[in-house]
């Protein structure tokens, strides 16, 4: 088995777990970490050797054979594309880029160096996605009629609520569909095997002025006794989308940073001829299965009833509960054994990261214009 040299720019949530689920792999090394504020402390306390500030500083001398760009939006245009223009292979978190024309550049880009790009778009690597995706594609469900669900939060319920995820000029044109409806829509495309070929979304912004803590935050903290200023708001809190997919069935889905209660929850259901299908993250180990003419079913993971194909993303017995970060293990695994040896991988490409971004386009196009809006 080949052995990797990893590095992974951005020290916060994110990227912490990005370095726990490599060590995970066996053959990859982190080898580096760079970050912009406390880098010495915070690789010293995840025991990486080398830390940086200046990501070209890091990439250039330590030569990793990958790196993972866990940073602001905004920055991954100009990391991914110094990296590939050195030959570094690379995972982004999403969304990949800001604007369509960047990722259309960094994917022809990649091809012309030869660079393997992921996305981490990490739900449809959790086993029970996946196989909704087999059961799809091996004619199970019967003809698709109509897909339906969402990716709810409640971080930004309170106008105290406050990230760098909310400034348009860190996340581009939109903040919830970019944010978490790219992870919803990558997987229902997935699941499905069928583009979305036309949208027409609503969007509000439930504050339009939020307060910001003059000093730092970090997503997903909560603050009391803090000073406040107001900032205006020009990204959407909340989003609803109606759909059309290739073959005709239809959907909708709804995105929301200010659902109360719901922390993380991503739900995905599908309606077929034959039966249907509906997950949840918040029970991701079980997929419910309905019928019309017999007893409805709940199957939970078990390689022994999932699909071979399935079965391979499964790293713990029928009823050893996986979740969040062993997704993204498989998403790496996937990743890297890709680099050497050709196969059919799972993981999100590059394509699928621009794919994403032409959607937020014309989900916020039809958002703008209030119709629906043809997908390229």
């Amino acid at each position: 088995m080949k052995k990797y040299r990893a590095a992974v720019i951005g020290a916060g949530f994110i990227g912490n777990v990005h370095v726990e689920m490599l060590r995970r792999l066996g053959n990859v090394s982190v080898v580096a970490l760079c970050d912009a504020a406390d880098v010495e402390k915070k690789a010293a306390a995840m025991h990486i050797e080398n830390a940086y500030s200046d990501y070209k500083k890091m990439i250039d001398e330590q030569k990793p054979d990958a790196i993972h760009i866990c940073t602001p939006n905004h920055t991954h245009y100009e990391i991914a594309k110094y990296a590939i223009e050195r030959g570094v292979h690379f995972i982004c978190e999403k969304p990949f880029t800001t604007t369509v024309e960047q990722a259309r550049e960094l994917v022809s880009l990649a091809k012309e160096k030869q660079v393997t790009g992921a996305v981490n778009f990490h739900n449809r690597l959790y086993p029970m996605p996946n196989e909704m995706h087999q059961m799809i594609a091996k004619g199970e469900v019967g003809d698709l009629f109509s897909v339906h669900g969402g990716y709810i939060q409640d971080w930004l319920l309170y106008d105290t609520d406050y990230s760098w995820r909310l400034e348009k000029g860190q996340v581009g044109k939109t903040r919830a569909i970019a944010d978490i409806g790219s992870h919803w829509m990558d997987l229902a495309e997935f699941v499905t095997g069928e583009k979305i070929k036309r949208v027409n979304a609503a969007f509000r912004t439930v504050y339009p002025v939020r307060k910001k803590p003059t000093g730092k935050v970090e997503t997903f903290q909560t603050l009391t006794d803090a000073v406040y200023e107001e900032i205006p708001i020009d990204t959407e809190d909340e989003a609803v989308v109606m759909f059309e997919l290739e073959n005709g069935a239809i959907g909708t889905a709804i995105v929301s940073m200010v659902f109360a209660g719901k922390k993380n929850t991503t739900t995905l259901s599908v309606a077929g001829s034959k039966k249907s299908l509906e997950w949840s993250s918040e029970n991701l180990n079980d997929l419910w299965i309905g019928y019309r003419d017999k007893p409805n079913e709940i199957m939970t993971k078990d390689t022994a009833l999932m699909h071979r194909e399935t079965g391979r993303l499964a790293s713990y017995p029928s009823g050893h509960i996986e979740g969040f970060p062993d997704a993204f293990k498989n998403v790496f695994r996937e990743f890297y054994d890709s680099i050497e040896t050709d196969g059919a991988y799972d993981f999100a490409r590059l394509e699928d990261g621009l794919r994403e971004m032409i959607l937020s386009d014309c989900i916020f196009e039809s958002a703008m214009k209030k119709e629906w809006v043809d997908v390229e």
